[in-house]
């Protein structure tokens, strides 16, 4: 059985959160919503984040556009994830929503631009 402190993200209240786990059982104590239950055990089970961060872009009023990972990736895979980010190069325009790298690092999900940037 192992037990774990957490302070819930999913709404502003950031409860304290006691989770329990033995074997398949996960047991979450002191949330006032049920997002925190849904975050204690999701977070001991299978962590996910989304991932925020800027591309290199060329031939654009700016030099960089911001993008986030759509959904959330495996925690684990961040640092392929941001390898991946990295070494990309977006050509103007860019535009707010649109789909720059698919299944970013094999994870299932698609690295998306926040932020338009009109070419030059």
């Amino acid at each position: 059985m192992e037990t774990r402190e957490l302070t819930c993200i999913r709404c502003p209240i950031g409860c304290s959160l006691k989770v329990t786990v033995d074997g398949e059982n996960v047991t979450v104590l002191g949330n006032h919503c049920p997002r925190g239950m849904e975050y204690g055990k999701k977070e001991v089970t299978a962590p996910t984040r989304t991932v925020t961060s800027s591309v290199r872009v060329t031939g654009g009023v700016l030099p960089l556009a911001s993008v986030k990972t759509v959904p959330e990736i495996p925690k684990e895979k961040i640092f392929d994830v941001m390898r991946a980010i990295r070494s990309f190069t977006a050509a103007a325009p860019v535009r707010t929503g649109e789909k720059l790298i698919e299944n970013i690092a094999g994870t299932g999900s698609d690295l998306v631009a926040t932020r338009t940037v009109e070419q030059k």
